[in-house]
């Protein structure tokens, strides 16, 4: 059995409404426990966050969607219906891909959708390969779900069960980009089923097989956008926690972690409020919750290395373009090279891959009339880069603005009503470490039983939730990392 909390566990903290506190935070509602969730901003999300203005909503976090069982789980620890709170729409295409020679490439969740376009852009061959790659992708969730993703890991040890040796025989271990290169042979099928690994903070030539489930959840289980845009999931799930007695106190910073005696006995906010408590389950990004709440910061912590980050528009503006989808991602010609510079180099991308959300596609009501809003992302490197953002972040931003124009957003910079940018240094201001939206990289060595645990090392009744524990990055992720954490506190909640 996983290693649980020590002592009383009536009342518990959460610090911060991020989706990992809130999937805690239903789990130990529907367990009959005391819930108190500290949040610093006005509404609940954390990095899901919301920005309204001038008629616009603006998503400024998550901006896929996928496995939205995993927000039915959570909800039916109350009894609770996701129909009843949330209206998802399937998107369609899930993602269309523009490519340097001209080409584009609809990604499709159904497998005979998909190799029909497989087979009209690129050829037979190529379908069929894709095919065999999504029985290798689907096989690979199974396994690894269940005993890597899924449960608690105190050791490398609790990895040795039957599905470990059908991980290896299927290559799971092996490298990404090679073993993709096994199903799909032409570059632009090879880059769509494995730029994924950027979320994981590693390049597809480093990055373990594994991570092609990361493809499966988006590419073959389907992605979805919630009606009202994605900070509805945040906003129905802490809906829901309310309605079955989860007590929330906004506007609130908590400052530190009372302790004695190796166990948190209360959490301080920045207006003096002493909150009593049996555990305390923190939602913050990992290695500030150590370092600002706990005082200070285990050497396996500090030894971390972290995903690239990156710089995001929130565009408001008077221009549509008829050839988008919901999720565009346009990719240069360079490939290796982008992760190359990302990672190792550790400098801006020479020739960008970029991804263009337009909300206002498949939900009117998030820009005002005749109007759209676009989310537009480029990768960049973490803050321990040799980049001066206060300086390169103004140019930055016109230099994306030109790239899109030559991407074929012909004039988008003089469409713009209004925009909001992020940079890796406002991310670190938001509380993440070294900038990085994407938290720690999923190195071998720091993912599955090697990444940080959610239980805090020298206290026996502080967990974490959130993408800097186990099991990840993403928001399916960190979903279950509040499942894993109410479980430290209450068991497994069948």
């Amino acid at each position: 059995m996983p290693a649980r909390v020590k002592g009383p566990t009536d009342h518990v903290v959460i610090v911060g409404a991020g989706l990992g506190g809130l999937s805690a935070a239903l789990r130990l509602a529907g367990a009959g426990r005391k819930v108190t969730v500290v949040e610093r901003e006005s509404v609940p999300g954390g990095r899901n966050g919301l920005l309204k203005t001038d008629g616009y909503s603006f998503d400024t976090g998550p901006s896929v969607l996928t496995m939205p069982d995993l927000i039915q789980d959570a909800l039916s620890c109350v009894g609770e219906d996701l129909k009843d709170w949330l209206e998802l729409l399937p998107l369609k295409p899930l993602y269309r891909a523009f490519y340097d020679d001209g080409s584009t490439l609809d990604v499709h969740a159904e497998t005979g959708r998909m190799q029909e376009e497989i087979r009209n852009v690129i050829g037979p061959e190529e379908a069929a390969g894709y095919g065999r790659y999504v029985d290798f992708v689907t096989k690979l969730y199974k396994y690894e779900m269940k005993d890597f993703i899924d449960r608690n890991i105190d050791s490398p040890l609790n990895l040795l069960t039957p599905n470990l040796a059908k991980l290896i025989a299927l290559g799971g271990f092996r490298r990404l980009a090679p073993k993709v290169n096994d199903f799909l042979k032409d570059p632009r099928t090879q880059k769509v089923y494995s730029f994924q690994a950027m979320y994981a903070g590693v390049s597809p030539q480093q990055a373990l097989a594994i991570y092609a489930v990361i493809a499966y959840m988006d590419s073959v289980n389907g992605v979805f956008f919630p009606k009202g845009g994605m900070h509805a999931v945040p906003r129905a799930l802490a809906g829901a926690a309310a309605k079955h007695g989860v007590e929330f106190k906004y506007n609130q910073t908590v400052t530190s972690i009372e302790h004695s005696g190796g166990r948190a006995r209360a959490v301080i906010t920045a207006s003096g409020d002493r909150i009593e408590c049996d555990a305390v389950i923190l939602n913050p990004d990992l290695p500030v919750a150590w370092r600002e709440l706990l005082g200070r910061t285990p050497p396996s912590v500090k030894r971390l290395n972290y995903s690239p980050s990156c710089v995001t528009l929130l565009i408001g503006s008077n221009r549509s373009y008829d050839r988008l989808a919901h999720h565009n991602i346009h990719f240069g010609k360079s490939w290796d090279g982008v992760f190359d510079e990302l990672i190792k180099k550790k400098i801006l991308m020479t020739d960008p891959s970029l991804l263009v959300t337009v909300p206002s596609h498949d939900d009117k009501s998030l820009a005002p009339a005749g109007k759209n809003s676009y989310y537009v992302l480029f990768p960049t490197p973490n803050l321990s880069a040799d980049i001066d953002w206060k300086v390169q972040g103004p140019k930055y931003r016109d230099q994306m603005l030109r790239t899109m124009e030559e991407r074929g957003y012909e004039g988008f910079a003089d469409s713009i009503e209004f925009e909001r940018m992020t940079t890796p240094l406002d991310w670190q201001e938001q509380g993440m470490e070294q900038g990085a939206p994407f938290a720690s990289a999923h190195t071998f060595f720091q993912t599955g039983p090697f990444r940080p645990r959610n239980m805090a090392k020298g206290f026996e009744n502080v967990v974490f939730a959130g993408s800097g524990t186990q099991p990840g990055v993403g928001v399916p992720m960190v979903l279950i990392s509040g499942r894993l954490a109410a479980e430290r506190i209450v068991g497994p909640v069948k």
